[in-house]
């Protein structure tokens, strides 16, 4: 045979080794570099697109009748799909079929032309631009003069801008005449993270999408169809796991799969496991946190940091180990408010059964309590120099608040059986422990105490204590805790003190700055009210009072001026006390010898709570003892106007008398 090009005869075939051995092999082809898995199965239709039915509903029918929009506005978090979804829409424009004569279609072939050279990103007409990079007003002034010439190759012309919350306020302004009107040939499609930071002028002109943080559900599904289309086996806790820490974004998820594939490979597992991927993710095993928050609902601080200690030695960040024990309040919570959750598929097996334990155990106050401590300790594990001894320290202070009842267990409990009543918690597993003796009072006057007992580490009241002894001669202690006498309300101003110790602080306030007291007859009190006070205040007083009393009050409601309020009289006296000091002249010499000094609140100790002197004692009635005792002469609070002035050896000599 003649070589065609050279004229001469092909050489033969080597039929063995040749003069310097065996003939080299033919070098191997190279290998394709390795694709991530978020690069590999992105999603190239809509029906790819996982937790976001309703945006593609919607795209679909509106292909199918023909109503696609000039622009669109995709919003949503990292990962979620949203360039994605425009070069699918792209794409969807573009489609000509395989046979060349096809129109835009929500289904588009993807062996066309078009759809093979927007998939491999080189589609002339199909222009991307991240707004991140590029945010000036001459980037958009690029885009606007493209939009005035037709499509080189494809049906539309699509501008795809990513994270175009960017743009700066020029750019937004130069884009918003051509976005308004468009030419035919031209769509937009913008993508971005915060919404709030696009123009609503530009928001008015697009179609506006939200793609939804996928379920952890749909992401483990989808991430164990990747796993088995990859040969790796991984379990289903692992899945979970990954989900878990995906937080709603499928690209965040699949670059973890990858990790833990990875991982497994170069370890050799047959198995990818949960505590793999937890090592991996630097998170405390789910069973550790379960444990950790038994201990500290149970009050056992020891138990609470042993596990910390193992968590920490596993590698565990424990300002993460605290993000997930307020993570596992949070489910804990729900579990509670949302008894359907325990029977359904969307949280893994060991927060049904244990967080429903959890649930039925723990009260909504307890579970809000150690929700706000947690969220504080939390932000005080981020700002502390020692992240470790910050975590240990919230765990502690949890501990010891599990042990105490809350506010309206002690008023409940106390209420009902007297201020001498034992308050044991009911929320806790375990019987909760008494920080501090009680003091139980017994026959003839004497005192004994009931000390805390220690069990397991946690202080508790002792379940049965033995009777007194009987004092000879002594009476016998009354079976019950007699009732509280009835408050005996003397005066208008006792009255608005009695409503502050009711927990009525509106209604308080209102009686101090807007009531004038016309005439006090108990049972009726006939008020002037001010334009700003409500209208049933004279219903909430009377209903008040009558309840506290066991006596009908009638408040009257008139138009005489009456007196000045509980506020203008305090406020008239603090008045006069000020001009009267400033008048006295050791204040004037200060003031004169410091220009610019001024007076400041002038106090007296022997005010109530009002600012207003004590009432006169009734005839009849015990008068309180006062807390200060009363000056001897006006003259007492400064020294005489002819004194000497006092120097420093002056102090050291002993006074006269």
């Amino acid at each position: 045979m003649i070589d065609a090009e050279a004229g001469l005869p092909d050489p033969p075939a080597a039929d063995g080794p040749g003069l310097f051995g065996e003939a080299p092999a033919p070098p191997a082809a190279p290998k394709a570099p390795y694709r991530v898995l978020a690069r590999t199965y992105r999603p190239t239709r809509f029906d790819d697109l996982i937790g976001q039915d309703a945006t593609v509903r919607i795209l679909r029918r509106a292909f199918a009748v023909g109503r696609v929009a000039h622009a669109f506005m995709l919003t949503g978090v990292r990962g979620v799909g949203k360039t994605t979804t425009a070069r699918i829409i792209a794409r969807a424009l573009n489609c000509i079929g395989p046979d060349g004569q096809g129109g835009p279609t929500p289904d588009p072939c993807g062996v066309c032309p078009n759809c093979s050279a927007i998939l491999a990103d080189r589609h002339p007409d199909v222009l991307e631009m991240d707004a991140a990079s590029r945010t000036g007003i001459d980037d958009v002034r690029e885009i606007i003069e493209a939009t005035r010439f037709r499509p080189m190759q494809a049906r539309m012309k699509v501008f795809i801008v990513d994270e175009v919350h960017m743009l700066s306020r020029n750019a937004f302004n130069a884009l918003l005449k051509t976005l308004e009107e468009p030419p035919s040939q031209v769509t937009f499609i913008f993508a971005t993270t915060e919404l709030r930071r696009v123009p609503v002028t530009v928001l008015s002109r697009c179609q506006r999408f939200d793609l939804r943080r996928v379920g952890q559900a749909e992401l483990a599904a989808h991430f164990a169809r990747i796993a088995e289309k990859e040969a790796a086996a991984i379990d289903p806790d692992a899945l979970a796991l990954i989900a878990r820490a995906a937080d709603g974004s499928v690209r965040d998820g699949l670059s973890l799969l990858d990790q833990a594939i990875a991982q497994g490979s170069a370890e050799g597992d047959a198995v990818i496991r949960a505590e793999r991927v937890a090592d991996m993710l630097g998170l405390a095993d789910r069973g550790l946190v379960f444990d950790l928050l038994d201990a500290v609902v149970a009050g056992q601080p020891a138990a609470a940091l042993a596990i910390t200690d193992q968590a920490h030695a596993r590698g565990a960040d424990l300002g993460v180990m605290l993000a997930d024990l307020l993570e596992l309040l949070h489910t804990v919570s729900r579990l509670k408010a949302i008894p359907a959750l325990r029977t359904g598929s969307e949280l893994p097996e060991a927060e049904r059964v244990r967080g429903a334990a959890l649930a039925d155990r723990l009260s909504v106050p307890v579970l809000g309590r150690a929700w706000q401590m947690l969220l504080k300790g939390v932000a005080e594990v981020d700002a502390a120099p020692d992240r470790r001894e910050a975590a240990e320290m919230v765990l502690i202070r949890l501990c010891h608040v599990a042990d105490l009842p809350t506010p309206g267990e002690l008023v409940r409990q106390i209420g009902a059986q007297g201020p001498q009543a034992v308050v044991q918690p009911t929320h806790a597993a375990t019987p909760a422990p008494i920080p501090t003796p009680v003091a139980a009072a017994p026959a003839g006057g004497g005192m004994t105490v009931r000390q805390p007992v220690q069990t397991g580490g946690a202080l508790r009241a002792p379940e049965s204590e033995p009777e007194p002894e009987p004092v000879v001669g002594a009476p016998e202690a009354p079976a019950s805790v007699p009732a509280p006498p009835p408050p005996s309300l003397r005066s208008w101003r006792e009255v608005v003190a009695f409503v502050a110790t009711r927990r009525e602080a509106t209604l308080h306030g209102h009686l101090r700055h807007c009531a004038h007291l016309v005439r006090f007859a108990p049972p009726v009190i006939e008020l002037r009210l001010e334009p700003q006070a409500p209208r049933d205040l004279s219903q909430r007083l009377a209903a008040i009072l009558t309840d506290a009393t066991g006596t009908r009050w009638t408040i009257a409601l008139g138009r005489a001026a009456g007196e000045p309020t509980l506020a203008e009289q305090a406020g008239a006296l603090d008045a006069d006390r000020s001009r009267e000091a400033e008048a006295h002249p050791l204040v004037q010499a200060i003031l004169a010898a410091f220009p610019g000094a001024r007076l400041g609140t002038v106090s007296d100790a022997s005010l109530d709570e009002y600012g207003l002197p004590p009432e006169p004692a009734v005839a009849g009635s015990a008068s309180p003892e006062p807390l200060l005792p009363e000056p001897e002469s006006p003259d007492m609070e400064f020294a005489p106007d002819d004194s000497e002035p006092v120097g420093l050896h002056d102090l050291d000599e002993p006074r006269a008398g």
